[in-house]
């Protein structure tokens, strides 16, 4: 571990009125699951084929913690990172007031996405986007591949659901999360987006799904099936790393007709709030 004494807050920071001094540790991979060497790997090949260093962090919350893009700005990467929380983004302007980053402090939605990229100058084609909202992913997401092509992308999914269910947080401006397992989509409904959009699952790391635009893949491309078994199912100690969805677990063993069941019983007190379907 790395400890780093973070210095008064400055730049944005200001603009609220807010001074803060505090030390924070700081891990050597800041990834959530080892990500941070992967995502690594693979823009050294995309780098050769792309004009922008430009990274998006969508959901980044104090910048520091699970974070896949610290180690890019750090290095020097342009770029935009978003967060809602008032306290995380305390933190967020602080550690990163002398990187090269935009930030932007509220919910990114369908309805204004696109509007924060532009504000933010970003290009059409950034290189990464590390994309965790916690909510109606799938809208937001959706309404950002309209106009933007990330070469390559880690977005959260909702690992509790498999395939072929194909679940998603509708869109709502008075959703909140309320830390429970209602949140972003399953892997099945980030392939949709996938297929309509031109992009290939290229990996899962336990809740981290991997993308890379088709034209610019040089990697196997996967089903969500394959990589939903393979970087979530059948790995070893997920049940140790995920204890929380055991409540959850027996989708697993389930058929698509009892999962869709079970889910509907299971978010009883959220319906009309989601789309399930096969």
């Amino acid at each position: 571990m790395i400890s780093e004494l973070l210095s008064r807050c400055s730049g944005i920071t200001k603009i609220f009125g807010i001074e803060i001094k505090r030390s924070i540790t700081i891990a050597k991979d800041t990834s959530q699951y080892g990500e941070e060497d992967l995502i690594k790997r693979l823009l050294e090949t995309l780098q050769e084929r792309s004009d922008s260093d430009f990274v998006l962090d969508i959901g980044a919350s104090n910048g520091i913690e699970a974070s896949n893009t610290y180690p890019l700005f750090r290095k020097g990467s342009r770029g935009l990172a978003v967060e809602p929380d008032g306290n995380k983004f305390s933190i967020l302007a602080e550690m990163y007031k002398n990187f090269k980053v935009t930030l932007f402090r509220g919910y990114a939605t369908p309805e204004n996405i696109i509007n924060i990229l532009k504000a933010s100058n970003s290009p059409k084609e950034p290189i990464f986007m590390s994309f965790d909202i916690d909510s109606y992913d799938y809208f937001v997401f959706e309404s950002l591949l309209e106009e933007y092509r990330p070469s390559l992308i880690c977005i959260e999914i909702n690992e509790k659901i498999p395939p072929p269910l194909k679940f998603g947080v509708l869109y709502s401006p008075y959703h909140q999360y309320m830390g429970d397992h209602f949140y972003g989509m399953s892997i099945s409904a980030l392939a949709d987006l996938c297929i309509k959009y031109n992009y290939d699952i290229i990996h899962l790391n336990y809740n981290n799904a991997f993308l890379i635009t088709h034209e610019k893949n040089m990697m196997q491309s996967l089903t969500p099936e394959e990589a939903y078994r393979v970087g979530y199912k059948e790995k070893s100690d997920r049940k140790q790393k995920f204890p929380w969805n055991g409540n959850m677990e027996a989708l697993q063993t389930m058929t698509p007709e009892e999962g869709m069941k079970f889910i509907d019983d299971f978010f009883k007190k959220y319906a009309g709030k989601y789309f399930l379907s096969v």
